[in-house]
């Protein structure tokens, strides 16, 4: 069912799968997909749990305990900057090169490194969690490193794409197409 009230002021998915806008900036750092309903979902239970935990600051804070309230503020902000790197995680591309952004840390790899971006049919991990399933995972093959050493850029069974098989092909084909145009190497 179409909601056209979310498409009124641009085109829909189905005519922008793929393509950028003609006056996008290829040098700004861009997702080249959604993030999916997991990694959503669990934000949005993150920043739930930070708006109670900002109630109880208040009134903990009201009571006169100003130590008590300012712990729960701390708390609240730790949830917070979580759900936000959270929602941060993924691949992300440019001019410039690949950037995959994890809960942790962040590793870009500039394009004249790439020597390939693949699909490959393997034993991915659940949700990122230690129990491994059959699945498809898009693979960065750099000059230094073989493409076993590095963990995969998306997996059909991350927080991204577990369920929508469509998205992922979608994703995978928009970061080997930016790998292809900028990876003269």
């Amino acid at each position: 069912m179409p909601l056209p009230f979310l498409t009124a002021d641009r085109a829909s998915d189905e005519a922008l799968a793929g393509h950028a806008l003609p006056f996008d900036d290829r040098d700004r750092w861009r997702r080249p997909y959604r993030p999916g309903p997991w990694r959503v979902g669990a934000a949005a239970l993150l920043l739930l749990l930070a708006s109670y935990v900002l109630f109880a600051a208040v009134i903990i804070a009201a009571t006169g305990e100003l130590s008590g309230g300012a712990v729960c503020l701390g708390i609240a902000l730790a949830v917070i900057a979580v759900a936000l790197r959270l929602l941060r995680a993924g691949v992300w591309v440019s001019a410039h090169g690949l950037r995959r952004v994890g809960f942790l840390g962040t590793r870009t790899t500039r394009w004249e490194n790439v020597v390939a971006v693949r699909t490959v049919q393997r034993p991915v991990r659940w949700l990122g969690l230690p129990r491994t399933v059959q699945g498809q995972a898009l693979l960065l093959e750099r000059r230094d490193r073989s493409a076993d050493d590095m963990a995969p850029l998306l997996t059909t069974h991350n927080a991204d794409f577990l369920g929508r098989m469509e998205a992922f092909d979608r994703a995978a084909d928009s970061v080997e197409a930016w790998a292809a145009e900028f990876a003269r190497g």
